[in-house]
C-alpha cells in the first residue's frame, strides 16, 4: 500500500481539527509535516497550539515543524515555505486548511467577522466556491507538472472544536475529523497525473477505496447525520 513516508506535507491551520487529523494520519507513515497556523499560546477556547501539534505529530512518527503563519501575511507565507524548504528540502504536497466560520444571520454577523472570513477562506482557497474556482484553473496550469490540485469536502458536518463554540451547531450529528483524514490520505498516495481538477466527499473517496463501515467516524453512534451546509445529498450510513 502506498504511503507518505518521507513526504513533506505543508498543512495550515494544522495546530487543531482537521488540519490536525490529516497530520497525524500522514505522520504514522513517517511524513514531514510542517504546522502552519497562527496558534501560538493556548486559545481560551480552543485546544492546542502550533507546539502541541509538532509534539503530537513527532510522537506518532512523523517529523514536525512548528511555524507561526497567518496566511493573511505574505512575508509570513513566504518565510514559512523558506523554513519548510530549509528542514526538509522541499514541499511535496500543501494542504490548504485554515478557515474562519460564522453561522449567524447577516444582521448578527459583525463585519470584523466577515471580513475574516473573506480573508482567511479566500486566500487559503477554502470557501467553496473561491475554492472550486482554484482547483479548475490551477489543475489545468500545472497538469504538465504532474501537479494535481484537487478539493476535498466532508459530506457532513464535521466535529471539530471550532465548530463546538459556535452557538447553535450540535456536534453529536457529525463525524469525527479522522474521516477527512483518512479520505486525504487515499487522495494523497495516488499518483498526481491519475487524479486532479476534482471535486472529492470524503465518504465517496473511501467508499471508492473499498470502506464500507462509517459507524466508526460517528461523533454518536445512531444519531442521524447532518448533511454538510454546501452539500444536498444526505451522508448514507
Amino acid at each position: 500500500m502506498a504511503d507518505l513516508k518521507g513526504k513533506t506535507l505543508f498543512i495550515t491551520g494544522a495546530s487543531r481539527g482537521i488540519g490536525l487529523a490529516i497530520a497525524m494520519r500522514a505522520a504514522k507513515d513517517g511524513a514531514n509535516i510542517v504546522v502552519a497556523a497562527k496558534t501560538t499560546e493556548p486559545h481560551p477556547k480552543l485546544p492546542g497550539t502550533i507546539y502541541t501539534a509538532a509534539e503530537e505529530i513527532e510522537r506518532a512518527g512523523g517529523k514536525a515543524l512548528p511555524v507561526a503563519t497567518d496566511i493573511r501575511d505574505e512575508d509570513q507565507v513566504v518565510s514559512a515555505v523558506e523554513a519548510a524548504i530549509e528542514r526538509f528540502g522541499g514541499i511535496d504536497i500543501l494542504v490548504n486548511n485554515a478557515s474562519a466560520i460564522s453561522l449567524t444571520g447577516t444582521l448578527e454577523t459583525p463585519m470584523k467577522r466577515v471580513d475574516l472570513m473573506l480573508t482567511v477562506n479566500l486566500r487559503g482557497t477554502i470557501d467553496k466556491y473561491g475554492m472550486s474556482m482554484c482547483v479548475l484553473g490551477m489543475a489545468e496550469e500545472f497538469r504538465a507538472d504532474g501537479v494535481a490540485v484537487n478539493a476535498l469536502w466532508p459530506r457532513t458536518t464535521i466535529a471539530t472544536a471550532a465548530l463546538q463554540i459556535i452557538p447553535g451547531a450540535d456536534p453529536s450529528h457529525g463525524r469525527t475529523p479522522e474521516i477527512m483524514a483518512d479520505a486525504a490520505h487515499h487522495i494523497l498516495t495516488r499518483e498526481s497525473r491519475s487524479r486532479t481538477g476534482r471535486f472529492l466527499i470524503d465518504e465517496a473517496v473511501l467508499r471508492e477505496a473499498g470502506v464500507s463501515d462509517f459507524v466508526r467516524y460517528a461523533v454518536k453512534p445512531g444519531a442521524p447525520l447532518h448533511t454538510d451546509l454546501f452539500l444536498d445529498d444526505p451522508p448514507r450510513a
